[in-house]
Parts: C-alpha cells; structure tokens; sequence
C-alpha cells in the first residue's frame, strides 16, 4: 500500500535523513521518502503488517507533526 503522509514542516537534510531511515527499519515498511519542498513523506508498506497510524504515530514519535 502507497500512503502520503503531509508533515507540517520539515526544515533541513538531516530531519529528512532522520525520518527515512526510522521508516526504512520499520518492520513491514518497503519504501520510504520524504519531499523536502512539499513536507510529504511517501511511504510504501505491507498493510497486513503495520498501518498508516503506526506509521504516523512513528514520525510523531521523533519529534515531527503529521497533519494529514
């Protein structure tokens, strides 16, 4: 499943860095991407796994406010 979480802001490289790699060892995350410009995290996962709040609860878990 092809999700699209909107950050509220997202203001430099290592914040990027720092989400992705979280994401990218999540336990049934395939693929992870943050846009810097628009906020956006693009996560690609195994629903039968993890979910898009577990997934959302992740990022906000590491200081970052998904608003959508």
């Amino acid at each position: 499943m092809l999700k699209t979480f909107q950050l509220e802001t997202v203001t430099c490289p290592s914040c990027i860095a720092k989400i992705e790699n979280m994401l990218k060892k999540t336990n049934g995350v395939n693929k992870a991407e943050v846009l810097f410009n628009s906020s956006r995290v693009k996560v690609d996962f195994d629903d039968n796994v993890i979910n898009a709040d577990e997934i959302k609860n992740k990022i906000n878990a590491l200081g970052y406010k998904v608003i959508a």
